[in-house]
């Protein structure tokens, strides 16, 4: 087995070893922007995920991607939902986002929802190696079709980003 490849199955290691709040884990006190930016980014740290910025969530604010905090404060879905955009950001557009979470909260609780997608993507964590072929939920309707393709997006996307990284060679000036 070449260097490359230990370290890409130590990479793996340590996803399946990440592990990602559930609704009852979330503060369920108010947040400030940093306590909000902090939270989020030691959340989504180990993954490798693009760090959340307060511009970042004013912007997600502005274009009503996420509530506005009462008195500079966020609550529990402020919170979800910045942890959400965070994961889907860089395969989707905010409208995209938005509209996604809003359809599936249409028919179940935000809780519910949440816990949901959040389950199914630790699941695609601890099977990354692809040793264990199952499904973290069985897909029972469309809204659980979605969150599935969704994970499976973001599982795609981080794995290529460390393949790339992993095996990437310095260019000579030949190669160029």
């Amino acid at each position: 087995m070449s260097y490359d490849e230990k370290q890409y199955q130590q990479w793996e290691q340590r996803l399946k070893s990440v592990e990602l709040p559930l609704w009852a884990e979330l503060p369920n006190f108010s947040l400030y922007m940093d306590q909000m930016t902090a939270l989020v980014n030691d959340t989504l740290g180990p993954i490798g995920i693009d760090k959340v910025t307060p511009a970042m969530i004013n912007n997600y604010v502005k274009h009503k991607a996420i509530m506005a905090p009462v008195k500079k404060k966020y609550q529990t879905m402020q919170i979800a939902d910045v942890i959400l955009i965070s994961l889907l950001k860089p395969a989707f557009s905010l409208e995209v986002i938005r509209h996604g979470i809003d359809q599936v909260t249409a028919n179940i609780y935000p809780q519910q929802a949440y816990d949901s997608f959040i389950k199914h993507l630790m699941f695609s964590f601890k099977n990354i190696d692809g040793q264990n072929n199952g499904r973290a939920v069985e897909e029972r309707n469309l809204n659980d079709k979605l969150m599935q393709v969704a994970v499976n997006v973001i599982i795609d996307r981080i794995q290529s980003e460390k393949l790339l990284e992993i095996i990437e060679k310095p260019l000579t000036k030949v190669e160029k």
